[in-house]
């Protein structure tokens, strides 16, 4: 949930960027745009991490792929109900979305371990 919570101090930042520099339309379309991204982010990790602790593996695959799926769907669904009841500014609104994903991706590089052909190996 710590990923979750990076993608909601960036959506507040960014909201507060842009109500102050374009107005108050651009300010909620980020924070629109970035709730979005963190809804669906929470939905994949309350899903995802549903398996017990030592469960096979193959079940917290399960898990993961019907948390993803459930992801995109959710964010698919938001959007739709986005466009239909309001009206955006869609480069706040997408520019925060994107924005919210900056913190998915440093966060999941920072989980992995070191790629084999990096420096530290090469030091062997």
């Amino acid at each position: 949930m710590s990923v979750v919570l990076g993608q909601v101090v960036i959506t507040v930042l960014a909201a507060a960027i842009c109500f102050a520099v374009w107005g108050r339309t651009a300010g909620l379309s980020a924070l629109v745009g970035g709730g979005i991204s963190a809804i669906a982010s929470a939905v994949l990790a309350l899903i995802g991490f549903a398996a017990p602790a030592g469960a096979a593996a193959e079940r917290v695959a399960r898990t993961f792929y019907v948390g993803e799926a459930t992801k995109i769907a959710v964010t698919v669904v938001l959007f739709v109900i986005v466009f239909m009841t309001m009206k955006v500014s869609f480069p706040a609104l997408f520019g925060t979305y994107i924005a919210t994903f900056f913190v998915y991706w440093i966060a999941l590089a920072n989980a992995l371990p070191p790629l084999a052909g990096t420096a530290s190996a090469a030091k062997r």
